[in-house]
């Protein structure tokens, strides 16, 4: 089993910070540079979709997207608590990660792949050919993704963590979206104390560091 990381990436990250909290070892293989825009040919070629993570399994299986792998470890290795540990939290949890996805990763990523020099022609991932940068589309991610650090304020204000008292898969993927977007001048608002006292607090978990 070998999973295709790319230690630049947010999306990677997410999947490494699980398997940091779940004690899991698994085989990592760089499928990019770390001081390089983009990805190695020879995982292009292996990959169509283009992008990381892709875990691949002993039978030669490929299982992309982020939560799709994490999903998998919780199926094979059950137990862990780490997508809720009742239903609510499973609800919530679910809920909070795929709001962090669609409008904190992704919505930071429309913003700076519309925006940042670096990505000129290639606004969108995981295409060979040429896709143009949008101004508007750029404006519309920077007003996602603060509309997103918003609301997580507020559903923090209440509690330790997005799901409740626990931390989650929900968490994970907020906090790799919120510490990536931030070095693209996508900070967290001064006004956003709540959200800024659960970052610190989850900056301090081990597995930040994976």
């Amino acid at each position: 089993m070998k999973l295709y990381d790319w230690s630049i990436a947010p999306n990677p990250r997410r999947v490494r910070m699980y398997l940091a909290e779940r004690g899991i070892e698994v085989e990592i293989v760089q499928a990019g540079a770390p001081d390089q825009m983009d990805l190695y040919d020879w995982f292009l070629k292996l990959n169509p979709r283009r992008r990381v993570p892709l875990l691949e399994l002993d039978d030669g299986t490929h299982i992309g997207e982020a939560m799709a792998i994490c999903r998998y470890f919780e199926a094979t290795q059950p137990g862990s608590g780490l997508f809720g540990h009742d239903a609510r939290e499973t609800g919530l949890a679910e809920m909070w990660e795929r709001e962090a996805d669609h409008n904190g990763i992704q919505a930071g990523g429309e913003h700076v792949r519309n925006a940042h020099p670096a990505f000129k022609d290639r606004a969108l991932p995981g295409y060979a050919g040429a896709t143009p940068q949008i101004a508007e589309l750029a404006e519309r991610g920077r007003m996602r993704y603060g509309e997103f650090l918003a609301h997580a304020d507020q559903q923090l204000a209440d509690r330790e963590f997005l799901a409740g008292a626990h931390f989650t898969v929900a968490d994970i993927t907020a906090f790799c979206a919120i510490d990536f977007w931030r070095k693209f001048r996508l900070p967290i608002p001064e006004n956003a104390g709540h959200l800024q006292r659960w970052f610190d607090t989850v900056s301090q978990r081990p597995s930040t560091g994976a």
